[in-house]
């Protein structure tokens, strides 16, 4: 099992070159395609199979099962646009088993993942010293992020017998999530036009609503996943500072747009965050499963987050570097000194997974990023155009980044239903509805620079 064999070898860069060299990727059909309860009948048995009839079915029966999220056509939940450099080094990581847990360990892969989290922490605004890692998606990291907040309260000189966290009923499910495993309550403050205002947070803190005294911090958006808007960071930001409660920014699909010009003003107050959380695989252009999540004080994190065991005591020891030695307890991630991930997040052991984003950005430089992501959002105008003007469709709201939402008039839920395994099963789109303001209604998520009006209007004709 463990010799290197050609044959296999190639029946798999093989079918690698092949599926990278599709253009377009093709949707396929997920849980419509046929029935898989006989597919995989007796396949693991005690002899094993041969590498290409396995490596078949997965191809002709297994991969169809599962709708292709980097498809320019899919434009439901938020879709993946790997760059095809960022594809390939996953695989290097994969190949060489490259994992990501302590300075010790891997201080090449460690430090080229630091060098990508600076880029984001600079484009947020965030200081030089700001820090962190990558987790696998942005569950994981709000409740890492939020795990500190709640742990250093009391450094803030609030009463942390009952914390609370504020958040609007737009935040993620996976904010609620993080706050039931942490056995803490969310404090839902009122949204404005479903966003989080400084105003309204200011108010509600203030009243004397049950547990408003008993908040130790905020969960403000950058990008919602049903609209992509953005709350009021800078308000919100600004209460925080002012009541000293810990803010954290949860930008995991909207952080991409922090590389655009255009839409940068939006995010004015993202700088005050104490933590943040962007997702690569998102907006930008990285493989799954990746996550950057960034400290403003990243000490607070590593008193938190470090594991203490008699076999873990060697990744904190200070190493011999050069000619000098090095503090172990440094905190600037910049620095070519141990900084181990694993202090950073409730994770222990972990692949390197920042590292097919940082050959990408390496390779093709942050210009392109920015480009794309351009791309992306005048695509985005010219669709709500397009929907505006279609007599039978009505457009919900002008879109914030790069998520429309529209309806279909005379259209309930079951109509949209119907009408997402129609185009799905004519390969013409992945789209799926979701619910604004209590009605049914369709919503397309842009992300892939192809995803072109053309291919919208395709998809908004079969409305008609």
């Amino acid at each position: 099992m463990f010799t290197f064999d050609e044959k296999t070898a190639d029946l798999i860069f093989g079918y690698c070159r092949e599926r990278l060299a599709l253009d377009p990727v093709p949707l396929d059909y997920g849980g419509y395609a046929k029935p898989l309860h006989d597919v995989l009948d007796g396949l693991i048995s005690s002899e094993g199979n041969e590498p290409a009839r396995v490596l078949d079915l997965f191809a002709n029966r297994l991969a169809t099962a599962v709708i292709s999220s980097d498809s320019p056509r899919f434009l439901s939940f938020i879709p993946a646009a790997p760059t095809k450099a960022s594809l390939l080094f996953d695989m290097v990581v994969s190949s060489s088993s490259l994992h990501g847990t302590s300075w010790l360990e891997a201080a090449g892969a460690v430090a080229a993942e630091n060098q990508v989290l600076a880029v984001l922490s600079d484009l947020a605004g965030l200081p030089g010293t700001a820090g962190g890692c990558f987790v696998s998606g942005g569950s994981a990291a709000n409740l890492s992020a939020l795990m500190v907040a709640r742990d250093t309260a009391g450094l803030q000189g609030h009463d942390t017998a009952r914390p609370k966290f504020a958040c609007t009923e737009e935040a993620h499910s996976s904010v609620g999530k993080a706050l039931r495993v942490l056995g803490v309550d969310p404090f839902v403050v009122p949204s404005v036009d479903h966003r989080l205002t400084g105003e309204a947070l200011e108010t509600a803190l203030s009243s004397a609503r049950l547990g408003a005294a008993d908040v130790v911090g905020v969960v403000a958006t950058a990008g919602t996943t049903n609209g992509g808007i953005i709350d009021d960071l800078a308000g919100v930001g600004s209460v925080a500072r002012r009541r000293r409660l810990w803010f954290h920014v949860d930008a995991a699909y909207g952080g991409g747009a922090l590389f655009a010009p255009s839409v940068r003003p939006l995010f004015e107050g993202i700088a005050m965050a104490d933590s943040l959380v962007v997702d690569p695989h998102k907006w930008l252009f990285g493989p799954y499963d990746c996550a950057a999540l960034i400290y403003r004080r990243p000490a607070l994190a590593k008193a938190v987050h470090t594991q203490d065991a008699a076999y873990l005591d060697v990744i904190h020891e200070a190493l011999p570097h050069a000619d000098h030695e090095v503090d172990a307890g440094a905190e600037d991630p910049n620095a070519d000194v141990p900084w181990n991930p694993t202090d950073y997040a409730f994770h222990l052991t972990r692949r390197a997974r920042g590292l097919p984003l940082w050959f990408s950005l390496a390779v093709h430089g942050t210009n392109a990023y920015r480009e794309a992501v351009e791309t992306v959002l005048a695509n985005a105008k010219e669709v709500a155009a397009l929907i505006a003007r279609t007599p039978y469709l009505e457009l919900v709201r002008e879109p914030t980044l790069s998520i429309i939402v529209f309806r279909r008039q005379g259209w309930s839920r079951t109509h949209y239903e119907a009408w997402c395994a129609s185009v799905l099963e004519d390969q013409v789109a992945f789209v799926t509805p979701t619910i604004w303001e209590g009605e049914a209604a369709a919503r397309l998520a842009l992300l892939h620079p192809d995803t072109t009006v053309e291919i919208v209007r395709e998809i908004v004709d079969t409305m008609a």
